[in-house]
């Protein structure tokens, strides 16, 4: 089936919702395929092959809504999908912020944004990259096992349509290498892993080199002690600080303003961080993982300043957020068309400080680096943070060792006050952070 086919069907699902008693509608279809490769002792292990292809649909009834999403592309299923859909929708409760976009809202002149990477990659090529990473890894002195590698190359392409108009597609590839590795002392086995994701192989480190970083951080973990409890500077690495500024988005995303059930409700326009923090959203970056030309309601999408100088300047608005808060819709929704949209960032990130990881440690005396975090806890009402971690304790006499079992926590509104970035900011994620220094926290050891 060609793109032209896809558009026409996608056409007929509308037409079809709106005469079967749909006010209004959206939908959308996909279609992705990728192969998967895994290598153990430098053997090929398995090879996996995903080609699929479905559609969603997203009927209203008044205020009323329902979506459904099959497989099925005959025109018996799609016919089938759509009396389900509509018929679901005429039960449903009313809800009086649901809705698409008014035409006059939607994007116009979308501009091109490069997202494919690489051509489909040849599963041979892939297994040579996973056999050259895991054998980087056990060349590392100390390890005693690599459970797995792989490598994969994936690709998607989704058109859209919906009732006031809107018609787009897209299409996106990727490509990524990944390890784990075992290592073991006195009896005790550490595991620890790196991935690399990116829209093009290029601008990844070498299979190589993800196999050397995967093995060197296992022989890290090993001799891992317990730390007294204490009050003490905790340095969040890259690898895991995008998920403090995670908490942030969230707590910022309309629908929690609207639900009043955020640490952060009554904080737009005020100081949340330090002078000259910002936070940064920019939805064209070429081969960007969350670019998007635009939102998840077919809105307009802009680069967005959400923390300025310290200053929070907006909250993160789809359309049934901001028709509860009486706001317009600022371009945050995320992925619709066919199912009710939630609220997301595109690519964000925290602009780089001036002082390396190495200086901001040793600035502060005792400081906790954290490499690994598990199960954080977060009260959303009062922004209360605890989480359980492992990484590396400085002692601010120049030693360093390996330490688990660890609790850090304190309140989220005062740690965003006292953060500070380092200069290692990386861009390979949808949320980038470089790491972030947090003086005076509460470490719970033995």
């Amino acid at each position: 089936m060609n793109d032209t086919n896809y558009e026409e069907t996608l056409n007929r699902v509308i037409e079809k919702a709106l005469a079967s008693g749909a006010t209004s509608a959206d939908a959308s279809m996909d279609r992705s395929r990728g192969v998967d490769v895994t290598v153990r002792e430098g053997k090929l292990e398995t090879i996996e092959r995903d080609e699929s292809t479905g559609v969603s649909l997203r009927c209203f009834v008044g205020q009323r809504q329902a979506h459904v999403s099959g497989s099925d592309l005959s025109t018996d299923g799609l016919e089938a999908l759509v009396d389900r859909c509509v018929s679901m929708a005429k039960i449903a409760p009313e809800d009086q912020y649901a809705g698409i976009a008014a035409p006059e809202e939607l994007a116009h002149d979308l501009p091109e944004i490069e997202l494919w990477g690489d051509d489909p990659v040849e599963p041979e090529v892939l297994e040579a990259e996973a056999i050259e990473a895991e054998a980087a890894a056990r060349a590392v002195p100390g390890i005693k096992d690599v459970p797995g590698s792989g490598s994969s190359w994936s690709a998607g392409e989704v058109w859209l349509a919906a009732s006031n108009g809107f018609r787009a597609h897209k299409s996106s590839s990727l490509s990524g290498v990944g390890l784990s590795a075992i290592a073991e002392r006195d009896g005790v086995m550490e595991r620890d892993y790196e991935s690399y994701t990116s829209r093009r192989r290029i601008d990844r480190p070498t299979p190589a080199e993800i196999g050397r970083v995967a093995g060197e951080r296992t022989i890290a973990r090993l001799g891992a002690q317990k730390i007294d409890s204490q009050k003490a500077a905790v340095f969040y690495d890259k690898r895991v600080s995008a998920s403090l500024i995670g908490a942030f988005i969230g707590a910022i995303s309309g629908a929690a303003i609207a639900r009043g059930t955020s640490f952060l409700k009554d904080k737009l326009g005020e100081q949340v961080f330090a002078n000259g923090i910002e936070l940064i959203d920019d939805p064209f970056r070429a081969f960007g993982m969350g670019s998007r030309r635009f939102d998840g309601e077919g809105r307009p999408v802009q680069v967005t300043k959400i923390v300025e100088d310290g200053r929070l300047t907006t909250w993160l608005l789809n359309g049934p957020s901001a028709r509860q808060l009486g706001l317009k819709p600022n371009g945050f929704a995320s992925p619709g068309f066919g199912d009710p949209p939630s609220i997301s960032v595109s690519n964000m990130h925290m602009p780089a400080g001036s002082q390396s990881p190495e200086e901001l440690i040793s600035s502060v005396g005792k400081c906790l680096q954290v490499t690994e975090m598990f199960g954080p806890s977060i009260n959303p009402n009062t922004g209360y943070y605890s989480v359980g971690v492992s990484g590396v304790w400085h002692d601010g006499e120049g030693n360093s060792f390996p330490v688990s079992e660890i609790t850090v926590a304190d309140n989220l509104i005062e740690m965003f006050k006292r953060l500070v970035p380092a200069s290692d900011l990386e861009f390979r994620n949808r949320t980038n952070t470089p790491g972030l220094l947090i003086e005076g926290m509460t470490i719970a050891g033995r």
